[in-house]
């Protein structure tokens, strides 16, 4: 009899090429976890169109939708629970997700972060901002980190991490690619480590 597959979410806001990274590497690695769910509080952007071009369910969902923010986490929570979403993956989601549905996934929501946390965390920290404030500390190496999500801004437990190296004369832009890049294979060997931890 087949296993139950591992049944994934992906929250994401921009273009989702995290989210990319991690549906073309599920099938080469032989994960045993498919993206049932693409969540985003934008109705178009490049990760809900790659998630429609690939039979994916989609959802869009943003506050504003609901009366209060309390209603707006029981949506997310029980849209998740509709679509028996087992793990749920931060690819580039730009909201804080409301503590309901962060309870509700404890120690199965991850989140990829563009720098060696702890250093380089927390609030306003994401985006350009942090390769802006690594080459602003004159670091000599930065990187990715995946690690689940708990109340607080990049505070939970660190899964994987990997060192990218900071060159002479680079610049936010160029510090950004060549860490996107080191994340394109990192989330996916977190994911692929998550799932062996749940399966020990």
């Amino acid at each position: 009899m087949a296993t139950h597959k591992t049944r994934l979410a992906v929250f994401c806001s921009g273009g989702g090429s995290n989210f990319q990274a991690i549906f073309h590497a599920i099938p080469k690695k032989g994960l045993n976890a498919e993206i049932v769910l693409c969540l985003s509080n934008r109705s178009q952007c490049g990760a809900m169109e790659f998630a429609r071009q690939n039979d994916i369910a989609t959802v869009h969902l943003t506050e504003k939708q609901f009366g209060s923010f309390d209603e707006f986490a029981a949506a997310m929570v029980s849209c998740l629970r509709e679509h028996r979403i087992d793990i749920v993956l931060l690819a580039g989601y730009m909201r804080k997700v409301p503590e309901a549905v962060v309870a509700a996934f404890a120690d199965k929501m991850l989140n990829i972060h563009p720098a060696l946390l702890p250093k380089f965390g927390g609030e306003g920290m994401y985006g350009i901002n942090v390769h802006t404030a690594v080459l602003q500390a004159g670091e000599s190496e930065s990187g990715a980190t995946v690690h689940l999500v708990n109340e607080e801004y990049d505070k939970g437990r660190i899964l994987l991490q990997r060192r990218v190296p900071v060159l002479p004369g680079d610049t936010p832009e160029l510090l950004a690619a060549r860490v996107l890049e080191c994340e394109h294979r990192l989330y996916p060997e977190a994911l692929e480590k998550l799932l062996a931890e749940q399966h020990s």
